[in-house]
């Protein structure tokens, strides 16, 4: 059985999953089996894998979206089974509603949650938060009249305005050009920093991997499990120069190599 991983030297445990496996077809098909691991309060972590490995029903499972069928997951000493306000999502495309500006679209979950009342006393932290990401003056601009990376720090205000114990993140930058999408990792780096927040990447890219996290989970697929927890030993903050160091490339060469073993067995 795989071990449990732990990050240590960055707080106290956040997230937990034990021996969390997923089944379907009346458990013909085994998707994810023993997968273990341990998020730290502050840590920024990333799972990478071929295609069909498992990393999106992971997501799933850790979001509450889906329950697994074997195995624990524990937020903040608390069972996940479904949704919860302590949980934060973000996905390849923004999906801001085009009819609402900006800062209607960042506080709609207060809305949904707590009334348009609570969503109005909401304005001030959703304002702040516009600061933090570059948006100032943007409040009452649509979607529709806003960059793609615009559109992704919005969504990224949006999900912290609920201040979650725990950021998930799908691909959040996949969409974007190569650029944009160095700047919006950057602006995610200093974003999840300055506000110590514990965050969960899926990503198929492994230089992206290696730049933002802190550790590594290498998937194999049939059936996903973890094959290897790579520890990322650079300093922080991170930087774009990093990414032409031999250590970095060292790195990214070692998971890759280890993607190509996983891929074929």
């Amino acid at each position: 059985m795989q071990p449990a991983a732990v990050l240590t030297g960055q707080g106290e445990p956040v997230y937990q999953l034990r021996n969390v496996g997923k089944t379907y077809a009346r458990n013909a098909i085994t998707a994810l089996e023993s997968v273990n691991l341990t998020l730290t309060k502050g840590s920024f972590s990333a799972v990478i894998g071929s295609s069909g490995c498992g990393k999106s029903t992971l997501l799933k499972i850790m979001s509450g979206l889906i329950p697994p069928s074997t195995g624990r997951v524990v937020l903040q000493n608390r069972p996940v089974t479904g949704p919860r306000r302590d949980i934060g999502m973000m996905f390849q495309q923004a999906t801001l509603f085009p009819w609402r500006t900006t800062l209607e679209n960042i506080v709609l979950p207060i809305e949904i949650r707590d009334g348009k009342a609570a969503a109005r006393a909401a304005e001030v932290q959703a304002r702040a938060l516009l600061e933090l990401v570059g948006l100032k003056g943007f409040e009452h601009t649509y979607p529709g009249e806003l960059s793609g990376g615009m559109a992704q720090r919005a969504s990224i205000c949006r999900m912290l305005i609920t201040e979650p114990a725990v950021l998930l993140l799908d691909e959040p930058f996949s969409a974007l050009d190569e650029l944009t999408r160095d700047f919006m990792n950057m602006e995610l780096q200093r974003i999840c920093s300055s506000r110590n927040a514990t965050a969960f990447l899926v990503t198929h890219s492994i230089p992206e991997a290696v730049i933002l996290s802190d550790v590594v989970y290498v998937m194999k697929p049939r059936p996903g499990r973890i094959a290897e927890v790579v520890t990322i030993d650079l300093p922080r903050p991170r930087t774009l120069d990093m990414m032409t160091t031999p250590k970095f490339g060292q790195i990214v060469e070692h998971i890759r190599s280890r993607l190509d073993k996983e891929a074929f067995i």
